[in-house]
């Protein structure tokens, strides 16, 4: 059971704007870093993915402001470790640009952020501080699909001028190259693996209503989407629900349903609704912090799950796990690990899942010993992104790449 974090100080904004100098006076910072992403409790993979950059940011340059730009300022300022929080995205061009004159550096990411519609979004303020001389820099960020012309040349055209440029996997690479990206880009891996737990305690468990004892599986659901497209919502939840009732009678265990994002929690409810041992399942029901998530995988003898930082979340805590790839970061990441994905779901594949399931819990040892293995590597590609962000830190930006257009 991992130790009690302590209870962090509430941090409180620091006054005037960021300006790099040899010393900072008391209680204010010497340069100020931004943070874009889609950070605001929307998901809690992305939530994870923010609490552990500002972790390694504020270890790499304890000097430092940190600024992050939020799409929910109020609940980004309540649960994350900011010194400073905007929400750019309700403002016009005007009254964004002093909150990114002050920056220093200007960080994009991570997480998968640029795809159709939505890329457009985290791309104009990146481009305001390229017009303003500001380095900028994609934060292991996550790409795709990218197939309209306009965000395609948008995306080509703002990070051409990035003074760096890191994804998460492999797949963001071969998107970057796709729309025509010339410059280096360096794969490193998901900044949520330096993510440290918070404890998950056996009251907490209780008060979910889940028993303190015997085995449980935690299961991880989403909307269907590139997980089966050929496949009804309804025959998608009764696949699930086949599965968990494998899990209970095959393995005597009791089955809990993690919510990464708010409608998990309607598709994990349909899913019991079509189980035999409904008893046997819950959804955890509470508001939890990513450190907290990472503490509860301490109780899992078994993750089965489509969301991919669930399955972080058990890689980190050694918890062996069969994933249920619907997405290609998803099948991206489990193979880098060495953790080979059952074939596409599909109603059809019940007998294969449950095959799967049943060989993923009788090597559930040697799974978890391959992971405690294999981890430290990707976690020290992670550690490098932010040795490659902040050596940026008052290096000039080239004329070339300040220019508008």
């Amino acid at each position: 059971m991992p130790t009690p974090a302590p209870t962090p100080t509430p941090i409180t904004p620091h006054p005037g704007a960021a300006s790099p100098g040899p010393a900072a006076t008391p209680g204010q910072p010497s340069l100020s870093i931004g943070i874009s992403g889609s950070y605001g409790g929307l998901n809690l993979g992305d939530e994870a993915i923010l609490s552990a950059i500002l972790g390694s940011l504020r270890e790499a340059r304890p000097d430092a402001e940190l600024v992050v730009i939020s799409r929910n300022a109020e609940h980004t300022r309540r649960h994350q470790d900011a010194d400073r929080v905007v929400q750019t995205r309700d403002l016009s061009r005007d009254e964004v640009l002093p909150e990114i004159e002050r920056l220093d550096l200007f960080l994009l990411g991570g997480g998968g952020i640029l795809y159709d519609e939505e890329a457009r979004h985290y791309l104009r303020d990146m481009r305001l501080a390229q017009e303003r001389g500001i380095p900028t820099f994609t934060y292991a960020v996550g790409a795709g699909p990218l197939d309209q012309p306009g965000d395609r040349k948008l995306v080509r055209d703002v990070l051409s001028r990035a003074e760096g440029l890191t994804v998460r996997d492999q797949i963001s690479k071969r998107v970057f190259e796709d729309v025509g990206i010339e410059r280096p880009v360096e794969v490193v891996a998901d900044p949520a693996l330096l993510l440290t737990s918070d404890q998950f305690s056996h009251a907490m468990l209780a008060d979910e209503g889940v028993r303190d004892h015997g085995r449980l599986v935690g299961f991880s659901v989403r909307e269907p989407g590139k997980a089966a497209p050929d496949l009804d919502v309804a025959g998608y939840h009764a696949l699930l629900a086949e599965a968990a009732d494998f899990v209970v009678h095959r393995f005597d265990a009791d089955v809990l349903f993690v919510p990464i994002e708010r409608d998990d929690i309607r598709h994990s409810h349909a899913v019991i609704g079509r189980m035999l041992a409904a008893d046997r399942a819950h959804v955890l029901k509470g508001t939890y912090s990513p450190q907290q998530l990472l503490g509860l995988m301490d109780h899992l003898d078994l993750v089965v799950g489509m969301r991919l930082h669930f399955l972080l979340f058990a890689a980190l805590g050694a918890v062996p796990f069969l994933p249920l790839p619907y997405a290609a970061k998803v099948t991206d990441f489990v193979t880098a690990l060495g953790v080979t994905p059952p074939a596409r779901v599909s109603r059809e594949s019940a007998g294969p899942l449950l095959a799967a399931i049943d060989k993923a819990w009788d090597c559930r040892e040697q799974q978890r010993t391959h992971l405690v293995q294999r981890l430290p590597e990707y976690q020290d590609r992670a550690r490098r992104t932010t040795g490659l962000a902040v050596a940026l830190l008052g290096r000039p930006v080239p004329m070339t790449r300040t220019l508008a257009g």
